[in-house]
């Protein structure tokens, strides 16, 4: 195994191959990174952009470039010292279209198919296919349906390109019968798009209909879907993987055991996971630890000075009518998703508790009590007595959140149940407690996710994946805790602060966190914004919009192409948000005049004055948050992801807006000439690594001790191993400490804030 020392993130597809990765393996070596971080590249739906819907887990994506142009990649890298981790999705399948051979072959064989215990289908009726625009009658009616021959077999066809297997038994008649009665007849029972949230009876990914769930924890089905990772690990082709989305799976914690044991001690296993507030690191899993949302958030919260939460609060309240707080937006948000899009898995939950509850409990007082326990639950879900930290205070968290939600006289049922969460039920509440755990992770993401971090608008910066939305910033004292844990328990977890799912951008959110030194010029600024034209556009969408502006502005201002992107933003924020508009029912009306807004810029001067002068008002601060997370990323204790592009200014939004294509040409350029303060800065870091591994992968991590006027606003640490050292400095929240700061790190250097901070706002240096 190569040691990885720092890992660069690269999105496949069929625009961007792994001839092209390999093509930019001299730069990526140059750069001084170790190894390639490669989004799926097991084949996935026709023309995927991401990979993560896969559709045969055994076999390498043709569009990519297939197995021999995935060796040829990893041989490139083997010939520099370098390696490979891929990402991998064990929870779930892409079933759209007729690409999944497993999934056509159980619509066309049902409880029989040799693949019918990979997915997580209720066989006490047939699948349930949302995919008509309309009831089937009316379907029917409309002559959506059709029977087709094709290859020798009937197929059901429809609006002419979506096709379903008719089974073995119809196939010898199958034109001779009518269609409703050979529909009938099938193991499947295609259905209006609608009813899905109602009527699915087989696990999806979170609510999206084309993921199918997959039950990873049967020793046949992990084989089966993994044979392809341990045999590319046992060839020596990768060095390790991510786990995408592990909390989705029934046992996470025995699948990451099982899987340490498949591919041994020396492989690198990181689980991409949301570690709320009071959730513990995942020791005992096996795992190196997580892919880095926590230290995103963690050196994101740094960034921004906590005494601004209540002027920035007051100011959303003021804006919007909405509480200052997020937690009544989060409140709601669950009551809505729980409600709206979970109602199956929700009525399944209740059902599997009722099978198992004594006597005197009803299925009505279940509901009551699954409900109010999701509304507020405090983490994505529990893992049961297995955990090796155990659940007991995630439990009696919850229990003090919902105790003033119980109806009277049903706390005994609230009990019972978080009881069964913590395995007292044993087996007979097994299914109940899987149901619970499935169900709890998926209303937390798309509730907070993608549904309150699109209605609340305190500051955008602090709305992202993992982050605590509540907590404006994080102290120092905090953060020099949570690093000397890292050193302590998960030194090869992985430190990120872009990706693939990202809300914004990381120097999106570094620009936006200079607001928190800024409140009165930014409120100024804001009420300037709002005092125009509104366009019949609500006060908090605007002012949601000014944010994305100023935090997304590139030098170029107003281009055609900056326009386009922030109007696709601005309609998957609404459409997120279900307040004025959403998927399932747009209102276009709305979505244009908001489209307006934005499609105005070019021409309206008095608009660009205002944003461009914000957008200076932040910039010197913006900058030096850059510089900070990034010296922060490459010398905190962990492995240092760089996610594609990002070695420049990364200004982007939600995805799509964070996978557009790369100018690695001007990469290059810039690597070679030095021209990018960040990509400097990065390269230099990143020679440090390669230069001495050992203090950064072993070294501990020894807070410097701060006095003076500016302590608050001053990180400074120390790493040592083996008779080597690092010491890092970072002054925060805009501030400049002068000669009155005294910083005394542990080895006995002591310094002023003056010589630390007179060429800059970081420091640092080994010896």
């Amino acid at each position: 195994m190569i040691p990885i020392r720092a890992t660069y993130r690269f999105q496949f597809h069929d625009g961007f191959t792994f001839a092209d990765a390999e093509a930019l393996v001299p730069y990526l070596d140059d750069l001084g990174i170790s190894h390639v971080y490669a989004s799926p590249v097991t084949t996935a739906a026709p023309g995927s952009t991401h990979g993560y819907d896969v559709t045969d887990p055994t076999a390498i994506n043709p569009e990519l470039g297939g197995e021999d142009a995935f060796r040829a990649l990893v041989a490139a890298l083997k010939a520099r010292g370098m390696g490979m981790v891929i990402d991998i999705v064990p929870n779930h399948m892409g079933v759209a279209g007729d690409s999944n051979a497993w999934w056509q072959d159980v619509l066309r064989h049902g409880p029989d198919s040799e693949h019918a215990a990979v997915f997580d289908i209720d066989w006490r009726e047939r699948v349930v296919l949302p995919v008509l625009g309309a009831p089937l009658p009316e379907a029917l009616a409309n002559g959506d349906l059709a029977l087709e021959r094709q290859d020798g077999r009937w197929s059901v066809v429809a609006y002419g390109e979506h096709r379903f297997p008719v089974r073995d038994a119809d196939q010898a008649d199958a034109d001779s019968v009518p269609l409703p009665e050979l529909l009938d007849r099938q193991h499947y029972r295609l259905a209006y798009w609608r009813v899905a949230n109602d009527e699915l009876n087989w696990r999806r990914f979170f609510s999206i209909n084309e993921l199918a769930g997959v039950r990873i924890e049967d020793p046949a089905v992990f084989e089966k879907t993994h044979a392809l990772y341990f045999r590319l690990h046992d060839e020596g082709l990768i060095d390790g993987v991510r786990i995408d989305h592990v909390d989705g799976l029934t046992d996470p914690i025995a699948y990451t055991r099982r899987l340490r044991e498949r591919l041994g001690p020396d492989a690198w296993i990181v689980i991409e996971k949301i570690l709320a507030a009071v959730e513990p690191q995942p020791l005992g899993w096996g795992v190196d630890g997580t892919s880095g949302y926590d230290f995103m958030e963690q050196v994101t919260a740094l960034l921004h000075d906590p005494a601004a939460g209540d002027a920035l609060g007051a100011l959303w309240e003021e804006i919007s009518g909405r509480s200052a707080s997020f937690e009544p937006e989060e409140f709601q948000a669950r009551q809505d998703l729980l409600s709206w899009q979970f109602s199956e898995q929700l009525d399944a939950c209740v059902a599997a508790f009722h099978a198992a509850a004594p006597a005197g409990i009803t299925a009505a007082m279940l509901r009551r009590a699954i409900e109010r326990l999701l509304w507020v639950f405090p983490v994505y879900r529990t893992y049961g007595p297995d955990a090796p930290r155990g659940d007991a205070a995630i439990r009696a968290e919850a229990r003090a959140r919902v105790d003033e939600l119980i109806p009277p006289g049903e706390a005994h049922v609230v009990d019972l149940i978080l009881s069964w969460l913590a395995g007292d039920g044993g087996a007979d509440t097994a299914d109940a407690v899987r149901r619970f755990q499935q169900l709890s992770a998926p209303i937390a993401a798309k509730a907070v996710e993608d549904t309150g971090f699109y209605r609340y608008g305190r500051l955008l910066s602090r709305n992202d994946v993992g982050f605590d939305t509540e907590r404006m910033g994080m102290a120092p004292d905090d953060f020099h805790a949570l690093m000397a844990g890292r050193a302590r328990d998960v030194p090869r977890a992985m430190l990120t602060t872009a990706t693939h799912d990202h809300k914004r951008g990381e120097d999106t959110r570094a620009r936006l966190a200079a607001v928190t030194m800024q409140t009165t010029a930014w409120r100024a600024a804001v009420l300037e914004w709002l005092e125009r034209d509104d366009g019949g556009v609500d006060d908090a969408d605007r002012y949601m919009l000014f944010q994305t502006l100023v935090g997304a502005w590139p030098e170029e201002g107003a281009t055609p192409d900056f326009v386009e992107r922030v109007t696709a933003w601005q309609q998957k924020a609404l459409r997120e948000a279900k307040l004025r508009s959403s998927w399932e029912a747009p209102d276009e009306e709305y979505e244009r005049a908001a489209a307006a807004l934005v499609t105005a810029l070019p021409a309206d001067a008095e608009a660009i004055a205002l944003i461009e002068r914000t957008v200076t008002m932040l910039d010197e601060v913006a900058h030096a948050n850059t510089l900070a997370q990034v010296l922060l990323r490459y010398t905190i204790p962990g492995v240092p992801d760089l996610y594609q592009g990002t070695e420049f200014a990364d200004l982007s939004m939600v995805d799509p807006d964070n996978r557009r294509p790369v100018d690695y040409d001007r990469r290059r350029a810039a690597l070679r000439d030095g021209t990018s303060p960040k990509l400097r800065l990065i390269a230099e870091l990143l020679r440090w690594r390669r230069d001495d591994p050992a203090l950064f992968e072993r070294g501990d991590y020894v807070p410097a001790r701060v006095t003076g006027p500016d302590t608050g606003h001053v990180l400074a640490f120390e790493r040592h191993h083996d008779g080597r050292r690092l010491r890092v400095a970072v002054a925060l929240h805009g501030r400049r400490p002068d000669a009155a700061t005294q910083v005394a790190f542990a080895g006995g250097h002591t310094a002023d804030g003056a010589t630390l901070f007179g060429a800059g706002s970081i420091w640092y240096d080994r010896a």
